[in-house]
């Protein structure tokens, strides 16, 4: 076995033959003498004119190549196993369910939402209507928010776990087996309903079970020092005993956040990011990375990642969506959030992304006033505000991006791919003049690193706002609760995760770590 290294172009990387003979080349030999090949990495080099993709894989001459190692085939039956409750349904929580198989013990998985098709009447509801429900939504239901909005597969947090296995599982429940190889993997937001049952379906066929339109209303939790979590309280009615929970909520849960206040469960605050989403078109984006617009069919949508610092904050793009769209994230009436998502295709012709800065504890102190959850209000300020100068729709405020710049009030709106609609709005007023300083200070410094970022056809779109979670959840390095024994925070709701990758590997190490404090009772 042999590893090596080619480029090669984007139209090539399809033709076998050709594939074949250019690595036989980087390896020296006659391409009849390949036995097989395994693609360990691809990614595109935009740096060359034409961009070419940078591929490394691993070539046999003799003996068959290792098999691909499989997650789920050996999965044993837990239906008379030890009962972990697991609250939410989203990577972290399915990720967490299926490792809780694996490590023998039974995962009964609770959802506020519904399952991941009938989400949908839900987000039309939101897109066509603008009727928010608060319990199924872009961020709740199953799948959790990565479902419909993007399932981008990036993550820099390696070292918490098992990238691979994540990526396996997807492949093994219908995701391409592309994002094994591909540097930025992303799966799209009209596969990943499929994969999300899928998921389910091996949950359910092993003994786990999932239990929908299951909002927890309360924590029960037994005295003493220190306390012990005993059960659950669902719909503010039933009452299930449950002394192994994992909670897995997300970032947006805000009354789950009440409810640990409320029980005197210790929360803290911590460090977000807020802004707005940018769209530009995706011609604009193929120009400026590829060097060619339109860029043709074997070169995916190009994106970028630029950043900046304002002062000692950082200003950056987040969640790009080349060939996406902008999408209504909120999860209450009364409170215009945006967010972006795109299809496996990736075709349509607009390019946004979220642009933050960063929110630091000090930067929340004049929310004081609403202690540990100070974030929360920032967030819900600024989210309501947004909404008050709209006409009680998901309509949102957007400005043209040299307005915004200018502070001037847009005369029109370019067209847009938001599907509830965009309205002329003097966003400079209305986000905190320290956020807003900062946004223009940073895009400014965006517009030297990518020629022409800042164009009148560019649209500012308010606001993105839920980037991460403002509260932790304090754990141990156990993964334990600091002080209510049996309880396990996870994912990006406690604090811990970031994107779809890192909450399902956090899920998975809390797994692993509820079967090590069961052991050791």
């Amino acid at each position: 076995m042999q590893e090596v290294e080619i480029r090669i172009a984007p139209e090539d990387y399809e033709d076998q033959k050709l594939l074949t003979g250019d690595l036989a080349k980087a390896a020296k030999i006659t391409p009849s003498r390949i036995k097989e090949f395994r693609i360990l990495r691809r990614s595109l080099d935009a740096r060359f004119r034409p961009p070419v993709y940078l591929v490394r894989a691993i070539i046999t001459v003799g003996d068959p190549l290792p098999a691909v190692p499989t997650e789920l085939d050996d999965l044993p039956d837990v239906s008379g196993a030890r009962e972990v409750h697991i609250i939410g349904a989203g990577p972290a929580g399915y990720f967490a369910a299926l490792e809780c198989i694996r490590e023998g013990l039974r995962p009964i998985v609770l959802d506020r939402g519904k399952d991941v098709q009938a989400r949908r009447k839900d987000l039309k509801a939101i897109q066509q209507d603008g009727v928010v429900n608060p319990h199924s939504n872009y961020c709740f239901g199953e799948g959790g928010a990565g479902t419909y909005s993007d399932g981008k597969l990036y993550t820099r947090s390696g070292k918490r776990g098992n990238i691979d296995k994540v990526l396996r599982t997807l492949v093994e429940c219908g995701a391409n087996p592309e994002v094994l190889v591909d540097a930025h993997p992303h799966i799209g937001s009209n596969k990943l309903p499929g994969i999300i049952a899928t998921m389910r379906k091996t949950i359910e066929e092993h003994g786990g079970l999932v239990v929908f339109n299951s909002f927890v209303t309360g924590f029960i939790l037994e005295g003493g020092s220190p306390r012990k979590i005993t059960g659950l309280e669902l719909n503010g009615k039933d009452r299930i005993n449950a002394d192994h929970v994992i909670l897995a909520t997300g970032h947006s849960a805000r009354d789950i956040f009440d409810l640990l206040l409320e029980n005197k469960i210790l929360i803290e605050p911590k460090p977000f990011a807020l802004g707005v989403r940018i769209e530009h078109s995706q011609n604009f984006v193929d120009l400026n990375q590829y060097g060619i617009a339109p860029r043709g069919p074997h070169l995916p949508a190009a994106s970028y990642a630029l950043n900046a610092q304002a002062g000692n904050r950082g200003v950056y793009s987040f969640c790009m969506c080349p060939g996406g769209l902008i999408v209504p994230a909120a999860t209450s009436p009364g409170e215009i959030v945006v967010n972006g998502m795109s299809l496996s295709r990736r075709d349509s012709p607009y390019a946004n992304s979220g642009v933050v800065t960063a929110v630091e504890l000090e930067d929340m102190q004049p929310y004081n006033a609403a202690g540990v959850l100070m974030g929360v209000a920032l967030q819900r300020e600024v989210e309501q505000k947004m909404f008050s100068v709209g006409n009680g729709s998901q309509a949102a405020p957007a400005q043209r991006l040299t307005d915004f710049l200018a502070k001037k009030v847009s005369l029109d709106i370019p067209e847009s791919s938001y599907i509830p609609g965009l309205f002329s709005a003097p966003l400079h007023e209305l986000l905190p003049a320290w956020i807003y300083d900062r946004l223009a200070y940073g895009i400014r410094g965006f517009d030297h690193k990518m020629n022409g970022y800042v164009d009148a056809n560019a649209v500012v779109v308010a606001t993105e706002s839920r980037t991460s979670s403002p509260v932790r959840v304090p754990r141990t390095a156990d993964g334990m609760h600091v002080e209510i024994e049996g309880l396990f925070p996870c994912g990006e709701g406690a604090g811990y995760a970031g994107g779809i990758l890192s909450a399902a590997m956090d899920g998975q190490n809390i797994a692993r770590a509820v079967k090590n404090y069961i052991q050791s009772k």
